[in-house]
């Protein structure tokens, strides 16, 4: 008998208290050593599977009996491989949460609020709503099931429950509340247990993205908890937030999420008052497919200054999403204030000038937030820690502290989505490194409950940038049940005619059907592509095939939108060519599109205006989602579909060609930009594609070796080169170091990737923590390190290393914790030797391309090649 299969898990989320999936699916690593599974048997508490004769590992569906809530559930797997038969793995414990609206006798409670009374935006409290619970005896177990509209934290008898921040999250409000289950055994007590819950706007109905859209899923606060216990002789009390609960204000006197929160440490709890009992649609209850977000590390600053009199600045050295937790506030009534930027002004004060959105409709600029403020109660130990807002930050000015702050009074307190890192990087140039260290910060900082564009101006689900970013970060961390959940929403919040929110989870909603900027401008190519393409690169990384069937009616309703829509508009300038063309049917030049996006020197003049056509952009995006809707129905089994979705791809391909492609090859518009997507997405014919991206390079080298892609096409544009034989110019646009290049950020001293090639553009805006223009770092883990998937086998079942050594580099190495195991590709030149290192997990293959052209198929284990490196 070997070695057990290890880490057994359940679906993509870590979160094993209050699991409401009813067909629960597994994966397990093999037992060291092996190669390949032969068969598995899986027990899940009292059914067994039986042996399957399978080398299936993940995703494996359980087929027992219904589970039920509160139910306390084991599972164990063994497995036969090449090595025979495996001990039982270690049991697996979880436990259901509530599944059914019936389990629920608490009720949807919040403060009683009148009109008159709601302060603006902004500007609004956190109340208290509490209870007790009586018990004769101590528990031998007991459970809270809470969630909110709003943020909320739980405590009993003034000792916070748990570790999770900013619950109960931000999702599609509208469709999906995410419930929270905690373990209160340790807790509660004999006696009288006091029960309260600290409410606050959050996203609910406080400020969201870059218009500071308010009050979007609903106009009150409110709270939803119900407290189950069980004693020693098996009975249970339950008691639930109900009309006899209670509300009050408290300390925190104003708090926003972006805005930031102001407390009053001398303030006791307010007269309290009965609650408003709300409706609530419990339908919508359900657990989280991700993990959850915590306080995940802590920054000691690096210095404190005072640029000014009065003003102390404290540097942490690292732009980072969270709070500061500042301690020592001095005298009692002392105002302390504590403003947030990513930079500094020229005299070393903070600057968040640059992070001020405006409004559409009157171009007024708005507040950029970022400021939290306490008056001190007067205590010796006294701490101001606000964890009812986050900021996007590395520098912290402290106005108001009568005494000097120094390093140890304050720390950088790191919040985001408790994500479990999976791959990393390494090479010779410490350059390089350090963008990759920063692009691993800027994701960091913006998986944030959902994959934001930026954790300060706008905190939104921007749907381009994930769509941008989604495989890279599938190699850096596992976001597996973090894009399942964002994607839930997608599809949630996407409106009736198939058109993709710009943003996900959309606050506007229903209303932006009607709204004169966001009926404007939803349904951008690029952005709405994400519909139909994150599904495709997550079930790349993760072999999960739910992740395109939960999908697949929203691709469809996608591109059936952009083809009514290219077949039912026609921009202006064709227009004015006269009668419409056969091949315009499936052109996409109508309606907004944000085109190619912050390319180097803005955006073209008339984006907005739709005076500038961008069709070759647009109509590039339809073909390659028609393309990979059709791959993934063949994937699904929908064979009718997959012929419908072909043809389509075919048509618009055709389209795109006849438009933009001339009789000569030359292909317009005649841009870096244009030119990486005709070669990424297929769309020129293969007799022209080395002349393509000989163009391309030549565009390259005309412009001193710098790049002039924005957000669509920089993650393709070294990988294009690199696959055409231009490797020497992929490393050069790598290694440049004059902007537009990712090292001169490094140069500039950034520890985030910049929205901007710029940082700052023209109108003196720009947020310094965007992760998209880091996507490169696909290029370093794919053709450097070489570690590349193999789309037709997916979760690195086959897998491809092939480091593509240039630019002066004369080692790198990349780690990956995949799916089945964990790979290693790691090379080093010496003597005029190429050394590399390759580990091949069990359960894969490898397809090992050494520089000079060797190639060896590598079955799982460890593996040393050489192969000739001229100097």
């Amino acid at each position: 008998m070997t070695t057990p299969p290890t880490e057994l898990r359940l679906d993509h989320g870590p979160r094993l208290l209050g699991v409401t999936a009813r067909a629960p699916r597994f994966g397990w690593l093999l037992p060291a050593g092996s190669r390949r599974q032969e068969a598995y048997e899986l027990r899940v508490g009292g059914w067994s599977s039986s042996r399957v004769e399978s080398d299936r590992t993940l995703a494996v569906p359980y087929a027992g009996p219904a589970l039920a809530s509160r139910q306390e559930v084991e599972a164990t797997v063994r497995v036969w491989t090449d090595l025979g038969e495996s001990a039982w793995s270690e049991p697996l414990r979880w436990e259901m949460g509530l599944l059914d609206p019936d389990d629920w006798s608490a009720s949807l409670v919040g403060p009683d609020e009148h009109d008159d009374e709601v302060a603006a935006a902004g500007h609004r409290p956190a109340y208290v709503l509490s209870s007790v619970v009586e018990l004769a005896s101590a528990p031998v177990r007991a459970r809270a099931y809470a969630t909110a509209h709003g943020l909320y934290e739980l405590f009993v008898d003034g000792r916070r429950v748990g570790d999770l921040e900013l619950t109960p999250g931000f999702t599609a409000y509208r469709s999906h509340l995410e419930v929270q289950t905690f373990d209160l055994g340790d807790l509660l007590h004999e006696g009288t247990n006091r029960i309260e819950v600290v409410l606050s706007d959050g996203w609910w109905r406080g400020q969201v993205g870059f218009t500071r859209e308010h009050d979007a899923f609903g106009p009150r606060t409110a709270a939803l908890v119900q407290v189950e216990v069980v004693d020693a002789t098996g009975a249970t009390t339950v008691v639930g937030t109900d009309g006899s609960w209670t509300w009050a204000t408290g300390p925190i006197v104003a708090v926003d999420l972006i805005e930031g929160q102001r407390e009053d440490h001398r303030r006791s709890a307010g007269p309290s008052r009965p609650v408003v009992v709300h409706d609530l649609d419990r339908s919508v209850l359900t657990s989280s497919p991700a993990p959850p977000t915590r306080r995940v590390e802590e920054v000691v600053p690096v210095s404190v200054s005072e640029p000014v009199p009065g003003s102390q600045v404290v540097d942490l050295g690292q732009n980072i999403n969270g709070w500061a937790r500042l301690h020592g506030l001095g005298p009692e009534g002392t105002t302390v204030r504590l403003t947030h930027g990513e930079r500094l002004h020229p005299d070393g004060t903070v600057d968040v000038d640059h992070l001020a959105p405006f409004d559409f409709l009157t171009r007024e600029a708005l507040s950029p937030g970022q400021v939290d403020e306490v008056v001190a109660g007067g205590g010796p130990d006294e701490v101001f820690e606000p964890r009812h807002t986050t900021h996007g930050f590395q520098f912290v000015q402290v106005d108001g502290r009568p005494d000097p702050v120094s390093v140890d009074d304050v720390r950088g307190v790191v919040v985001h989505t408790d994500l479990r890192r999976t791959g990393w990087f390494r090479c010779s140039d410490e350059r390089i490194n350090a963008f990759h260290d920063a692009t691993v910060w800027s994701f960091r900082d913006n998986a944030c409950e959902i994959p934001t564009d930026c954790p300060q101006r706008e905190r939104a689900g921007w749907t381009g940038d994930w769509q941008i970013f989604a495989p890279s970060a599938a190699f850096l961390h596992d976001v597996a049940g973090f894009s399942a959940r964002w994607l839930r929403d997608l599809a949630a919040d996407q409106w009736p005619d198939g058109r993709v929110p710009n943003f996900v989870p959309d606050p506007i909603g229903p209303r932006g059907h009607d709204h004169p900027v966001a009926s404007f401008i939803t349904g951008s190519a690029g952005w709405g592509d994400a519909a139909v393409i994150v599904p495709w690169e997550m079930w790349i990384a993760y072999g999960d095939d739910r992740f395109l069937a939960d999908q697949y009616d929203s691709g469809v309703a996608w591109v059936e939108f952009a083809e009514a829509r290219a077949a039912g508009g026609r921009h202006a300038t064709r227009q004015a060519r006269g009668v419409a063309l056969p091949h315009e049917r499936y052109l996409w030049d109508s309606g907004f599109h944000w085109g190619e996006w912050c390319e180097p020197g803005g955006n073209p003049e008339g984006l907005f205006t739709l005076e500038v056509d961008v069709a070759d952009v647009a109509t590039a995006f339809f073909c390659r989602s028609a393309s990979l809707l059709s791959r993934t129905a063949a994937v699904l089994g929908r064979e009718a579909d997959v012929e419908r979705w072909n043809d389509l791809a075919a048509n618009v391909r055709d389209a795109w060609r006849t438009e933009f492609v001339a009789d000569d090859g030359t292909i317009t518009p005649d841009t870096q930009a244009n030119l990486v997507r005709a070669l990424a997405f297929d769309l020129v014919p293969d007799e022209l594609r080395a002349a393509t991206a000989a163009r391309l390079a030549e565009l390259v080298r005309e412009a001193d070796d710098h790049l002039s892609t924005g957000f669509l096409a920089t993650p393709d544009l070294l990988p294009v080169l690199a696959d055409a034989g231009h490797v020497d110019v992929a490393y050069d646009l790598l290694l440049q170091d004059t902007p537009p290049s990712w090292l001169a950020m490094i140069d500039a001293g950034a520890t985030t990737v910049w929205e901007n090639w710029e940082g700052i553009d023209a109108d003196g805006l720009g947020s310094l923590n965007h992760y998209s223009k880091g996507a490169v770092v696909g290029f370093l883990h794919r053709y450097v390190a070489g570690i590349r998937p193999d789309d037709d086998h997916p979760a690195y079942g086959r897998f491809t290393v092939r480091p593509l050594p240039g630019g002066g580099l004369t080692s790198a190495e990349a780690n990956l914790d995949s799916p089945r195991g964990r790979i290693e590709s790691r090379w080093h030149i010496a003597n005029g030797t190429f050394h590399l290192d390759v580990v091949v997990p069990p359960g894969s293959e490898a397809n090992v391309v050494l520089p000079d052209g060797t190639t060896q198929v590598a079955a799982p284990g460890t593996w040393a090649f050489t192969s000739p490196h001229p100097a």
